[in-house]
């Protein structure tokens, strides 16, 4: 069973292009959009379990250039 996260990305100004253009680059991002609010960037991921999800964000997603801070949301069923 896959560990699906939502990850809120808070970008640097001018840079919302870019990282939303990595992000749907890399093996396990589901879906990748811009969205208004605190955050920029909303991404849905699919990893094997925790420890691949935890790698995923903090190994290729916050440090992607651009990316200021990311919060990410395990979805629980």
């Amino acid at each position: 069973m896959t560990t699906r996260a939502f990850i809120l990305i808070e970008t640097q100004v001018g840079s919302v292009k870019n990282v939303v253009g990595e992000l749907r680059a890399l093996e396990g991002v589901v879906s990748c959009d811009v969205i208004t609010g605190p955050f920029d960037v909303i991404t849905l991921i699919e990893a094997a379990d925790m420890g691949a999800v935890a790698d995923l964000v903090t190994g290729m997603v916050q440090r992607i250039h651009g990316v200021v801070r990311t919060i990410t949301c395990v979805a629980a069923g």
